[in-house]
């Protein structure tokens, strides 16, 4: 007969038995021996409760959780450097900064493992110092020697050893007091000491102060070799390599989460991915308490569980769409998670001890830094993603999306190709984004429409079919973008600025006018508070700075002045719009209208100085695809524009500005 759980009912005189070999499974599983006591104390509480209970059930399932748990299972990191950089460069174009940051991590474990042990010989006789350096440099340590205790403080002063070898009895410094000032000042150098005056009251006397092992003389080089090897063990966790954690932030479709699969797939580790957008119960991350029924563990652990390693790549997606609500704070409950110092001694609420998570390699993404609150983000090392130029777009498409399209169209059997003429129509006509998901669904409906084509009057076999112009705007039809700045006329009042969303750079454009009125500023356009405080700022300036700028001092005098920024149900705010309100209002009063391909982002204060933003190779990505033959960026932020790359600057002048006075004749048009 078989109970509720599915589990035969067991016979009373069967009981020791089945906690016979539940005691058994725990003690053959490798893991922390203060967990394998807790889970014996368990196994004992289940001798005393009834197989009926639900105490029982409860129990037998905490006990498998646990011992089905990867304590030290890890996979061995592939350290190959060459390998891992041919796998992100097949695998991702462009994202330099990203490769090269994975690769220094790669470097840093490289180096840390391939470093020798080092080991300090500390022996006022000459021949045991000389026999030991020989036989311990043959077992491939890296030995040095110290004539006496005084000697060695010296040395240990500007050098730190794995392990130190001390004798007892020494003039001025014996090994008892280099004992006590090796664990006072590094205590996971481990201690060995040697003497011809070995008693049982003297070698518990060091043992108590932290000496490893105490060896008498005349020495056994075996019995050397083993206890060295069992003392550099001992320490070997201490040189483990935190792993970092990393948060790619960036516009949607340019790659964060594959970049993950790459890093896992470049080290040879399991990959792990859980979704954080609209996570609310703080015990998605923490886990369930065992009172409460059908209590779980967090979604972390579940995931380790499931991929049977300690050290995967574990990525958490969206962690900028974190939620809060009544049943607690998740992004919180990461904050012990995402701090290498801490995360070695994990509480999971339903395993009631602690886990280590200091060899996961966690790796965030995110649109913008922005919602992400301060205390979780200084556990980051965030790594900007800019969005693709229509270069690397063209490249990405022809190894990548092209193949991947016509595969899922069924055009395997046919020769598909696109020329580059057609990509960068697609591309410009088609697509306004700053990744890639539009470029690559536009590809796939090219596909899919010549295979309904094919569908209804078959192409002979082995027929190549090519994508041109003419054929991707016949099958997709005529462009939803256009480029609107290139032929726009210059107007009176109009002026051209460069924007940063989560989606990548824009171009936006700024209108002023003025009437008749009662010296108000009416500002319009879904502009937030800051743009609203930029705009006053601005028409402060120039108010008082009439003379600098040719303007009649009462200008404002019976007028209201009205800036409006265009799509207006489009919410719009952020610090880089002061320097083009500016130049808007300066052509408004001037009558000189705005060159329409000078495109300008800058803060301006009421000095008149334009302060550095953010946002620079985005904004001149968008600045190149708009048709802007010249952009203006705050002097500042030339150090920015230096890092990007010159094919991105290629065929548009750049221009620095420190102050509005310097660039206002660039910007208006001679009248």
């Amino acid at each position: 007969m078989k109970g509720i759980f599915g589990r035969k009912e067991t016979d009373p005189d069967e009981i020791p038995s089945e906690i016979e070999e539940i005691r058994r499974a725990v003690m053959d599983r490798q893991m922390p021996e203060p967990v394998e006591k807790i889970l014996l104390k368990e196994v004992d509480k289940l001798s005393k409760i009834s197989p009926a209970s639900a105490e029982y059930t409860i129990g037998i399932n905490y006990i498998d959780y646990l011992t089905t748990l990867p304590w030290g299972t890890c996979t061995d990191d592939n350290l190959d450097m060459d390998r891992a950089e041919k796998i992100l460069n097949q695998d991702h174009c462009g994202l330099d900064k990203i490769k090269e940051r994975i690769l220094e991590h790669l470097a840093v474990r490289l180096m840390k493992l391939s470093a020798k042990n080092t080991i300090l010989v500390v022996d006022d006789e000459r021949l045991t110092r000389e026999n030991l350096q020989h036989v311990l440099t043959r077992e491939g340590y890296e030995v040095s020697c110290a004539e006496g205790g005084a000697r060695a403080l010296e040395i240990l002063e500007t050098r730190r050893f794995d392990l130190v070898i001390t004798d007892l009895k020494m003039d001025k410094v014996d090994g008892m007091t280099l004992l006590d000032r090796i664990k006072a000042v590094t205590p996971s150098t481990e201690v060995i000491i040697i003497t011809g005056y070995a008693t049982v009251l003297t070698a518990v006397d060091a043992i108590k102060r932290g000496s490893f092992h105490f060896i008498a003389k005349p020495l056994k080089l075996d019995e050397v070799r083993s206890t060295v090897k069992k003392a550099l063990d001992k320490g070997a966790g201490t040189v483990d390599i935190k792993s970092p954690v990393l948060c790619f932030t960036g516009p949607p479709g340019i790659g964060k989460t594959s970049l993950g699969k790459s890093i896992a797939r470049s080290l040879k580790r399991k990959f792990v991915r859980i979704s954080l957008a609209g996570m609310r119960d703080e015990a998605d991350i923490r886990g369930h308490r065992r009172s409460y029924v059908g209590a779980l563990p967090g979604r972390l652990i579940q995931e380790i569980r499931r991929a049977e390693t300690c050290n995967p790549v574990f990525m958490l997606d969206e962690i900028d769409k974190i939620g809060q609500d009544f049943k607690g704070d998740p992004a919180s409950a990461l904050l012990e998670v995402l701090d290498p110092h801490q995360n070695s001694q994990f509480m999971d609420n339903y395993l009631d001890v602690p886990y280590d998570l200091s060899r996961v390699m966690f790796i965030a993404t995110a649109n913008t830094v922005g919602r992400i609150p301060r205390p979780l983000l200084d556990r980051f090392e965030v790594i900007h993603m800019s969005g693709y130029t229509v270069g690397e777009k063209v490249n990405i498409a022809l190894r990548h999306l092209i193949p991947r399209a016509r595969k899922d169209a069924g055009l395997d059997a046919f020769t598909l190709t696109f020329t580059e003429g057609a990509l960068r129509k697609i591309i410009r006509e088609h697509t306004r984004e700053a990744g890639l998901r539009e470029l690559e669904r536009q590809i796939s409906s090219v596909c899919r429409k010549l295979t309904r084509k094919h569908l209804k009057q078959p192409f002979p076999p082995q027929t190549p079919l090519e994508m041109t112009q003419e054929t991707v705007e016949a099958l997709l039809g005529p462009g939803r973008y256009h480029i609107e700045i290139a032929g726009a006329k210059d107007r009176i009042g109009c002026s051209t600025g460069l924007a940063w969303t989560e989606t990548g750079g824009e171009i936006i454009f700024i209108e002023t006018t003025r009437m008749l009125g009662t010296n108000r500023l009416i500002l319009t356009g879904s502009l937030g508070d800051v743009m609203k405080e930029s705009a006053q700022a601005a028409l402060s300036y120039i108010r008082s700075h009439t003379e600098l700028f040719g303007i009649a001092p009462d200008f404002f005098n019976g007028q209201d002045i009205h800036i409006h920024v265009p799509a207006g149900a489009i919410p719009k705010d952020g610090p880089s719009a002061g320097l083009t309100i500016a130049m808007a209002l300066l052509s408004l009063l001037k009558k000189a209208p705005c060159r329409r391909d000078t495109a300008m982002t800058g803060e301006m204060t009421l000095s008149g100085r334009i302060l550095p933003v953010g946002g620079i190779k985005e904004k001149l990505l968008a600045a190149k695809a708009a048709g802007i033959k010249t952009a203006i960026f705050p002097a500042k932020n030339q150090a920015d524009i230096d890092e990007i790359d010159e094919s991105i600057k290629k065929n548009i002048r750049i221009l620095f500005a420190g102050e509005l006075s310097d660039i206002h004749d660039q910007v208006l048009a001679a009248t």
